[in-house]
């Protein structure tokens, strides 16, 4: 910028405040003159080419830069080298004007100043060389801070601002490196749009242990000994300093208790299924000691003299594996499917005792998990916070001591059950969680298995090769723990870019934590039981992801969102592909490979298939459907929420046939977006259609209320229209929706391929279409490039010979010889037939 420009400010002076057209009248003021010589004498100018030389007078001209009068960056020039300057420059114009007759050039366009002055350098009028990303020479020489805050500096202004507040975050970013560098347990770090950090723990990080009171000084047994005595009535003491509370025993019969016992041989079984499907997820039992229990009763035959609260578990193991086992010959002993076990199980569970020990929790735990299988979940929901609440009573949430091995490990592996369930329900059900991580330090179980724990073994956290069942509790956990961030984050409207990116990354570290079989793409076929530690883990990958197909979220966000889902369907499709290829005949149990289906697959394994079912439908992957529509068809009715998976499908997929026939684009429908959102309208953070919906009795006005009845018993409550009772039951029985959600799914597919055969047929035409015009266009093109050769002049042709005039034909001669030699003709009658001849062919 021109530093005498600079002085002025905007008031286009020459430089010492004056006003540059009362000094220089007209437009050959020198501000208005091509300065790009100044610096050097001016040569004579030559005012007749001025007009057409100067790129000033040009239209459209490019910006000039103006140089400086001087050569200093930092002192401005006085005012009487200013005038010596102009006045050199004055009198050469007047000069040009005087030799071209005194025509005076054309005004030139003005140009605004590119870069404002600093307020410093405008205060001393000098040149002000800031830069976007940089102060000035003049203000770093003088340490003074370069800012624009004048009227006619905004755009500088704005852009320090924002460089001040880059360096602001820069240093909010080092201030966060360093304290998680002070907390190396926290994990991956991050914010969510409510502007709360989220922070994962890291694999294998234990939980960070709370102060150690410090060693006491004086003995004060004396003092616990007194505050045991008065302190009853008032307060207990804590939990690992408490009396081990007195189990009474049965002592009535059976009979008398209304409970039956299984016979030997069968609840042999149910034992066994219970073993391979929920024990080796969540091994809260120690087998060896369950074991020899139950040999004891089983070989009695009657359960006096067994403390009720182990009574009540025993018979929650059954109902458990009741609902695992695929015997038809148990399933017709037994049509209620364990419930009349669970309330066995409830009657010897007396949750108005005021004294609990570890037995209450896992019975409690057990209920749940059994009222989770038959699809009751809001009673499961309620018999899970009593869990929480009794394991915390008695302080399993806490690293305590000493104690021996057997019972300390099975304490922290019931606390870690307790845990991972809530975890796994809550997300389920959307629902807020019931356990704070700040609120347990007890640490990680070990994953040996259960015949090599005992009293005095030496426990190893590290996976032992003969960890056949329980090696599965650390994986679960390491995914577990990922969901109260998870939950979290799922509380802000729209899951932020870094967000997603920070919950993927911890993803595919569990992911690695798990066997190379276990791994969507591996070649090898998949046991059918190992699909719910797996499925865990791509549930969460499906919760987290779909959150943002809210309208709270932008077109492009969804679709993103959708394009994900979609993806980690996929692979959940290839999990599924990888167990129809499992032979069941390898396996120790003599079952078919659909028993072996429907005997691991739990009620959030069923849940999870069907939400990738969902996505992988709109997206129009049918085989891959197919794929997961066989696996719940071979569980069919063996899950009671697998009939209502079904049936949701049903009309899911009748919804898409009418849009697709309409033509309706299924990634900006916000109905089949909703749709393919499945529970998530289910949830009271995350659903979106009930917004303007009607509530409460309001609901109930002019219908029939739904009926209320016992999970466990099946009596209902309430009352409800005949319709209502006949379709519910045909539902639960007749009606097999996945024969009917197969049919679709083959009708949508061969639509598929027939429109796909169409588009390649039109496709194809056009391509043939346009072959044939490209070939005639190039036919055109060689047509045109073969031009005729060009006729010769006149003068280079060969004239004729003139015409000799015809003479008449004698008398008897032969006019049909065609001009041939007569007989008696003379040499002369011949030579002027020939020239005849020749003239006619050379004018023909």
């Amino acid at each position: 910028m021109n530093g005498s420009s600079s002085g002025n400010g905007n008031s286009g002076g020459n430089g010492d405040g004056r006003d540059g057209s009362s000094s220089f009248p007209g437009p050959y003021s020198p501000h208005h003159l091509n300065t790009n010589n100044l610096h050097a004498p001016p040569p004579p100018p030559q005012l007749s080419h001025y007009d057409s030389q100067n790129p000033l007078n040009a239209p459209n001209h490019p910006q000039q830069h103006h140089h400086h009068y001087y050569p200093s960056n930092s002192v401005s020039p006085g005012p009487h080298a200013q005038m010596s300057q102009a006045q050199a420059t004055t009198q050469a114009v007047m000069q040009a004007m005087a030799g071209s007759g005194g025509q005076a050039p054309k005004r030139p366009y003005r140009q605004r100043r590119k870069d404002p002055s600093c307020d410093a350098c405008r205060e001393r009028k000098v040149k002000c060389d800031a830069t976007e990303t940089a102060s000035c020479n003049e203000c770093k020489s003088r340490s003074v801070k370069c800012q624009f805050t004048k009227e006619t500096n905004r755009r500088m202004s704005s852009i320090k601002q924002v460089q001040d507040l880059e360096k602001q975050v820069l240093q909010y970013k080092n201030r966060i490196r360093e304290l998680e560098s002070r907390h190396p347990n926290s994990g991956n770090m991050g914010m969510n749009n409510n502007g709360h950090s989220v922070s994962i723990p890291e694999i294998g990080a234990m939980p960070q242990r709370r102060p150690q009171a410090p060693p006491l000084s004086q003995n004060l047994a004396a003092v616990r000994s007194h505050v045991r005595d008065y302190c009853r009535g008032v307060f207990k003491p804590p939990p690992p300093y408490r009396q081990v509370p007195t189990l009474p025993n049965l002592t009535q019969n059976m009979e008398e208790l209304g409970v039956r016992l299984p016979p030997k041989q069968i609840g042999e079984i149910l034992i066994r299924s219970y073993y391979e499907t929920i024990h080796s997820i969540i091994p809260i039992l120690h087998w060896p000691s369950f074991s020899e229990m139950y040999e004891k009763v089983m070989a009695k035959g009657d359960l006096s003299g067994v403390p009720s609260v182990w009574a009540s578990t025993l018979f929650a193991v059954f109902a458990c594996g009741t609902i695992h086992t695929p015997d038809p010959e148990i399933r017709k002993l037994y049509p209620d499917r364990g419930k009349n076990f669970a309330e066995y199980s409830r009657r010897l569970t007396d949750l108005f005792n005021d004294e609990f020990t570890m037995e209450h929790a896992r019975s409690a735990l057990l209920i749940s998990i059994f009222l989770t299988e038959v699809n009751c979940k809001s009673a499961a929901w309620t018999w899970l916070g009593s869990t929480v609440r009794i394991a915390q009573d008695i302080g399993l949430h806490r690293e305590t001591g000493p104690w021996t091995v057997v019972e300390g490990e099975m304490r922290r592996r019931v606390w870690w059950g307790i845990y991972a369930w809530d975890r796994l329900l809550s997300m389920e059900l959307g629902r807020v969680l019931l356990i704070e991580d700040a609120d347990c330090d007890i640490p990680m179980p070990s994953p040996m298995d259960d015949h090599l724990i005992y009293d005095g073994a030496q426990l190893n956290q590290a996976v032992h090769s003969n960890a056949a069942n329980s090696q599965h509790i650390q994986t679960t956990i390491h995914v577990v723990r990922m969901i109260e961030p998870l939950l979290r984050t799922l509380q802000a409207p729209v899951v932020s870019g870094p967000a997603l990116s920070m919950f993927e990354s911890h993803i595919n570290q569990c992911r690695g934590v798990f066997p190379q079989h276990c791994h969507p793409y591996h070649p090898a076929p998949l046991e059918p039981r190992l699909l719910q530690p797996i499925f865990q883990l791509q549930n969460c990958q499906i919760v987290l992801q779909r959150h943002n197909l809210s309208t709270s979220c932008s077109l492009e966000t969804r679709s993103e969102a959708l394009r994900n889902c979609i993806t980690s369907s996929k692979d959940t499709s290839q999990l599924l592909t990888r167990v129809k290829q499992y032979d069941t005949s390898q396996s120790s149990k003599n079952i078919s490979w659909k028993d072996a289906v429907a005997s691991a697959a739990t009620t959030m394994v069923c849940s999870h298939v069907w939400r990738c079912m969902l996505f992988l439908c709109f997206a129009g992957l049918y085989d891959d459907a197919l794929t997961c529509v066989e696996f719940s068809t071979a569980v069919g009715d063996f899950r009671s929420n697998n009939l209502a998976c079904g049936r949701y499908m049903y009309g899911f997929l009748r919804c898409l046939q009418d849009k697709l026939h309409n033509g309706i684009d299924l990634w900006k429908d916000d109905m089949m977006i909703a749709l393919v959102s499945g529970d998530v309208q289910g949830s009271t953070e995350s659903s979106w259609v009930w917004n303007g919906s009607e509530t409460g009795t309001a609901l109930n006005n002019g219908t029939n209320s739904p009926p209320v009845h016992s999970p466990v018993t099946g009596k209902f409550q309430g009352q409800t229209g005949g319709d209502e009772a006949g379709r519910q039951g045909q539902d639960e029985k007749d009606w097999n929706a996945w024969n009917e959600v197969k049919e679709i799914l083959l009708q949508l597919k061969r639509d598929q391929n027939e429109h796909r055969d169409r588009q390649e047929m039109r496709e194809r035409e056009i391509m043939e279409r346009e072959r044939e015009q490209q070939q005639q266009k190039q036919q055109q093109q060689y047509q045109q490039s073969q031009l005729p050769p060009p006729q010769q002049g006149w003068e280079s042709r060969e004239m004729p010979k003139p015409l000799q005039p015809l003479q008449p034909m004698q008398q008897g001669q032969n006019s049909s010889n065609g001009g041939g030699t007569s007989g008696s003709g003379s040499n002369g009658s011949s030579g002027s037939s020939g020239t005849s001849r020749i003239s006619i062919a050379m004018i023909i």
